[in-house]
């Protein structure tokens, strides 16, 4: 089995063991440093970066493959890239942009495996007489209709 092999093997071991957390990215460079990026249904804690690195470190022999290893969160404002970040995120205001590169800024009312819905307040002139009023507004997403998106703090 070859290093990299190895690598997702007891990555795959260790998320299986704790199903609240999920890979978001694996980079194993040519000098064998790994970068695993991370993130967690109820998000990711120091704790939980240490369990999945020494589920590794502890597994692979320093003898046969010398090797570095860094394993983190994935960073706050991060554009989110799987389905089960915007379900984590619902009722979170998230700004997304799409494929028709218009900016939306609003809060996730629904997610699922197919894509995701946004609500925001819009202020709108009146159908009739002067002034406006504030209307409620909602946009479905598929996952291929945005660009990217990312949570709004």
């Amino acid at each position: 089995m070859n290093f990299r092999s190895e690598v997702e093997s007891l990555l795959s071991i260790a998320l299986e063991e704790r199903s609240d957390l999920f890979l978001i990215d694996l980079k194993i460079g040519a000098d064998n440093s790994i970068r695993i990026t991370l993130d967690g249904d109820e998000g990711v804690t120091l704790k939980d970066c240490m369990f999945v690195s020494r589920a590794i470190e502890h597994n692979l022999d320093r003898e046969e493959h010398d090797f570095s290893l860094e394993v983190g969160s994935i960073g706050v404002g991060t554009a989110l890239s799987l389905p089960r970040q915007y379900i984590k995120n619902r009722g979170r205001k998230l700004e997304v942009e799409g494929i028709d590169h218009t900016h939306y800024e609003g809060a996730v009312t629904a997610a699922d495996n197919d894509g995701f819905s946004i609500t925001w307040k819009q202020r709108e002139n009146k159908p009739v007489g002067k002034g406006k009023i504030t209307v409620i507004k909602n946009k479905t997403f598929s996952y291929s209709e945005i660009i990217r998106a990312k949570v709004v703090l």
